[in-house]
């Protein structure tokens, strides 16, 4: 059932991950921002840096690695917003 979990948990990280890479690519690409919430973003970059320190306490892996990336998009997001407006 460990790794049923595993699989579960390690699919879910990526797939949730994922999803925010096209807009780091389009954001990156065009510098348009306008759209999109700094409170909705900011607010999200702190809950997933969150998960990341449960995850290193509970030291697993899935959790970890996704919320890692997780991060690292988000806050991307977030310094673009701010850059460009």
């Amino acid at each position: 059932m460990k790794n049923f979990s595993l699989i579960i948990g390690s699919l879910a990280g990526i797939f949730t991950t994922v999803a925010f890479v096209p807009q780091v690519v389009k954001i990156l690409k065009t510098k348009h921002t306008k759209d999109l919430s700094l409170l909705t973003f900011s607010t999200f970059a702190a809950g997933v840096f969150l998960w990341l320190i449960y995850g290193i306490s509970i030291r697993e892996f899935p959790v970890i690695a996704a919320n890692s990336l997780g991060f690292v998009l988000a806050l991307t997001i977030v310094v673009m917003k701010i850059k460009h407006g």
